[in-house]
């Protein structure tokens, strides 16, 4: 079975047929999701989607452009969710300089990305890394706190195959959607070849980034067989062994997901 390591279900795009999609992803191949917060508010969907269901699971975290909703006693209360047995990971977490570029801003993005990593230390959860435009500062927030000690994935990923190098040498999963059956993700499919299969996770990131022939639409789970074809394509390995070893692979690192 597929386990989709990244979604959002309880994004308002899925308001009208949330229930029935959901319902449906099973008899779709679909095994295991992890819903992942991005924001509190999101945070607390994300727990009443997998209170619900059973093979749902949750991200408790902040990402960077939501952090102005963190304060100590948001801080705290993640620090609660955590402990939750639905709660498999710290995420999505990290740093996006793509739309905020104020340097205080930035600072401020790097303060809880440090926060949090240390949240998941703390909790022995692995963490869901988001980082855009901020390769360098990603890695550096990750080396001052030792993150080669957090096992987690770098979400989404679209930096270049040396630096996914770089990361599985610290231990962590590089995460692959939608966006490896793009036309133009020569970086991404480059990084796909290059790295080895049991450091790949499957995700959509859905609503967003549907692949190729669907781009542009809604995505959900149910689209992740065209990524596993990618990659199966790009690594001259079957559909099947793709499958099979991304779920151990996610299985490995979310070690709460029963």
């Amino acid at each position: 079975m597929i386990f989709e390591t990244h979604a959002h279900y309880d994004d308002e795009s899925f308001n009208d047929d949330r229930e029935a999609l959901i319902r449906s992803l099973p008899e779709k191949g679909i095994g295991r999701i992890i819903n992942v917060g991005a924001s509190i508010e999101t945070t607390k969907t994300t727990l009443e989607l997998a209170a619900k269901y059973d093979y749902i699971y949750a991200a408790v975290g902040v990402h960077p452009s939501d952090i102005s909703g963190l304060n100590e006693e948001t801080f705290a209360w993640l620090k609660e969710q955590a402990s939750l047995s639905k709660t498999v990971a710290i995420g999505e977490i990290g740093l996006d300089y793509y739309w905020d570029k104020e340097p205080e801003v930035q600072n401020a993005q790097r303060y809880w990305f440090r926060r949090q990593l240390e949240l998941a230390r703390e909790t022995n959860l692995p963490v869901i890394i988001h980082s855009r435009d901020a390769a360098a500062d990603t890695m550096e927030v990750m080396k001052a706190v030792h993150a080669e000690e957090i096992p987690g994935v770098i979400h989404c990923y679209s930096y270049s195959r040396e630096m996914a190098q770089e990361f599985i040498k610290m231990g962590y999963y590089i995460g692959v959607g939608g966006v490896v059956t793009f036309k133009n993700a020569k970086k991404l499919k480059e990084t796909v070849e290059a790295i080895p299969l049991e450091r790949i996770l499957l995700e959509t990131d859905c609503p967003y980034m549907a692949p190729e022939p669907h781009r542009g639409t809604r995505n959900d789970s149910s689209n992740i067989p065209f990524v596993i074809a990618k990659i199966a394509e790009l690594k001259g390995i079957t559909e099947e062994e793709v499958e099979r070893v991304t779920e151990e692979n996610a299985v490995r690192l979310f070690t709460k997901v029963s």
